[in-house]
């Protein structure tokens, strides 16, 4: 009996090893809130391998004419018309199996115009840990699976 209970433990142990390195666990839908915005964002795999987000919904994306807000403060011209529900928000994400993050990729803040270097990794309670960081100084906020 006792090596029964070895056994199921090993292979609960190595199931749950397996399922906290995969790649791929970052794919999907999350409630992102900052700055008194809410959004909700998905994670995709671009045909290179690398992750990016974009938000599909935000709270309040109409102005007071009621058109959709744009990505007014975005330091690329060229996307300064992209409605605030369409915004690329991660890019370039790699995961990083030695430390059980993503990492090498930026992060676009629509609400400041700002580019950052971003880190990303799961909390032992299932949130997602977003960190964006320029030159030492960073900001960090948790993203709610949804």
């Amino acid at each position: 009996m006792k090596k029964l209970t070895l056994i199921a433990l090993l292979l609960a142990a190595s199931i749950i090893s397996v399922f906290a390195q995969d790649p791929d666990r970052i794919l999907g839908d999350y409630r992102a809130d900052y700055a008194g915005n809410s959004s909700k964002v998905r994670f995709s795999k671009g045909s290179d391998g690398t992750y990016y987000c974009k938000a599909y919904w935000v709270k309040d994306c109409l102005d007071k004419d009621g058109n959709k807000i744009l990505d007014k403060k975005n330091p690329d011209k060229s996307l300064r018309n992209v409605p605030c529900d369409r915004i690329k928000i991660i890019w370039g994400m790699k995961y990083n199996a030695e430390k059980n993050c993503w990492e090498g990729g930026k992060i676009y803040d629509p609400t400041r115009g700002l580019r950052a270097n971003a880190i990303i990794s799961f909390t032992d309670d299932g949130r997602l840990r977003v960190r964006g960081q320029v030159m030492g100084i960073g900001e960090t906020v948790y993203w709610k699976p949804l």
